[in-house]
């Protein structure tokens, strides 16, 4: 079959593509204070997503009018508080000691089992509420990765960028990356219909170069992880096989922007899966405005948890935080490491011993860790009821009672550690130790962190279990 034959199966059978789109003026609503120039695909589907190119939004800042819808969507009814944990699938009994099939092969060279090897037709469109709402979530990701990419490339100058060590093929690999995301919101548009959800203006924390690409590089990691998270949880086969396929550049990007931060570019044996409601939590304060009748989202906004001592990517010595206080630049989960500091403590241009410096580079070997086991970190953390997200329309909440534990995910593990009470709203614990295999570390890179009222045992296939026992939910920089 050639290539130009397999691309025709696939647009019948899934709509996967679609005809150029017009760029129209977005108006976003009556109680919106502005109108800005988005481009934004018409009703029509399939689609194509700026196909001829892109124009930022004008505007990046605070919504600044009122709300007229509050809280996330909803369904009928909700059936209960909670999922209660229950034993294995009882089909869930296979188990091969002879290392040879077991059962009649289906046909020459392929082995019994499988889901959709039976030979009908794909169907690349979401087939449950899980489904729409995994996938508008992952819409909204590439929205805002899309017009994130692009506008410090038009916000910054050359000079600025040279001097953040990032020359013109540098600032081309970030314009690729951003035309990424137009086929990455293509794909994703098509498989929800024509209630998928448009783009919107965006609220941005970063004023320097560094202090961008350190937002990229922790806007991608919730934006992989939430993915990595639903990803095998979806009822359509056929929509997980096509986002994988986007989720792994996702990857690339995160990796690439740790690298032009001075990170090491991979930091853990495996990437670990985080439930929407905590991607959504991190992700929905940085959308200002939406579009009037911009499809609403299901997911849960947590309450944020601030470390104040969280490590500053940027100082050669990344723990003076804990002497210095907060230093990323606002109070945002993802908000990133504060870069004007003084030149003395500044890790990006040093010419001193190696394992300190911070300028981009393809791999640094740090002499001081981000972070490290036993290391004391400092919590505060918001009360439920914050209006945030798109035109203020979503309320943080929480249904955990009072905060007893820190839990930390990554990799393969969700680790608890202590917590101990300074105030109504502050507390402490110690970054916990341990290894996942060999000598791997539990806890490093760009990570979450929760405050839970119970230390409730979940696995990365069931994480979500935990939803309704966390109090708050933060982003750590362990590396």
């Amino acid at each position: 079959m050639s290539y130009a034959r397999f691309l025709s199966v696939v647009v019948l059978a899934s709509a996967v593509c679609a005809a150029p789109v017009e760029r129209q003026e977005q108006s976003f609503g009556p109680d919106s204070q502005i109108s800005a120039q988005v481009p934004t695909p018409t009703v029509g589907y399939p689609v194509v997503v700026y196909e001829n190119g892109y124009t930022s939004a004008t505007y990046h800042g605070p919504y600044t009018g009122t709300a007229t819808v509050t809280g996330a969507a909803n369904g009928p009814e909700t059936l209960a508080a909670s999922i209660a944990p229950g034993p294995p699938n009882p089909t869930a009994t296979y188990y091969n000691s002879e290392g040879v099939p077991l059962n009649p092969m289906p046909a020459p060279y392929t082995p019994a089992g499988g889901l959709g090897t039976n030979g009908t037709l794909p169907r690349y469109m979401v087939e449950s509420d899980f489904d729409f709402e995994s996938i508008a979530l992952g819409l909204y990701q590439e929205w805002i990765e899309l017009d994130l990419f692009h506008d410090g490339l038009a916000r910054f100058s050359d000079a600025e960028f040279t001097a953040a060590g990032l020359g013109p093929e540098a600032r081309s690999l970030i314009e690729f990356m951003a035309n990424q995301e137009s086929g990455h919101a293509t794909l994703l548009t098509n498989m929800l219909g024509e209630r998928a959800p448009k783009e919107c203006i965006y609220n941005y924390p970063y004023t320097t170069v560094r202090e961008w690409v350190d937002f990229m590089q922790r806007l991608t990691r919730f934006g992989e992880s939430g993915v990595w998270g639903f990803i095998n949880h979806l009822d359509s086969r056929e929509v997980g096989q096509l986002l994988a396929q986007s989720i792994a550049t996702e990857a690339r990007q995160q990796q690439v922007f740790r690298q032009m931060s001075g990170l090491t570019p991979m930091d853990v044996w495996f990437e670990n899966g985080w439930p929407q409601s905590w991607a959504w939590t991190m992700l929905a304060p940085y959308i200002s405005y939406c579009p009037e009748n911009q499809t609403r989202l299901v997911w849960q906004n947590f309450p944020t948890l601030h470390i104040l001592n969280n490590a500053n990517i940027n100082r050669f010595s990344p723990n003076d935080t804990s002497q210095n206080g907060n230093e990323t630049v606002g109070d945002r989960i993802a908000d990133p490491s504060l870069s004007t500091i003084p030149d003395s403590a500044s890790c990006e241009y040093l010419t001193g011993p190696p394992g300190y410096a911070c300028e981009p580079a393809v791999a640094h070997n740090k002499s001081e860790p981000l972070s490290f086991p036993g290391k004391k970190i400092l919590f505060e953390w918001d009360a439920p009821g914050q209006a945030v997200g798109p035109n203020n329309s979503y309320v943080t909440s929480t249904n955990a009672g009072s905060p007893k534990f820190v839990a930390w995910s990554n990799q393969l593990n969700l680790t608890y550690s202590a917590l101990t009470l300074t105030g109504n709203n502050s507390g402490f614990t110690y970054q916990p130790e341990g290894y996942v295999y060999g000598d791997d570390g539990i806890i490093n890179g760009t990570m979450a962190v929760l405050l839970t009222d119970l230390d409730l045992y979940v696995t990365p296939f069931n994480t979500s279990m935990l939803n309704p026992h966390v109090v708050a939910l933060g982003m750590y920089q362990a590396g």
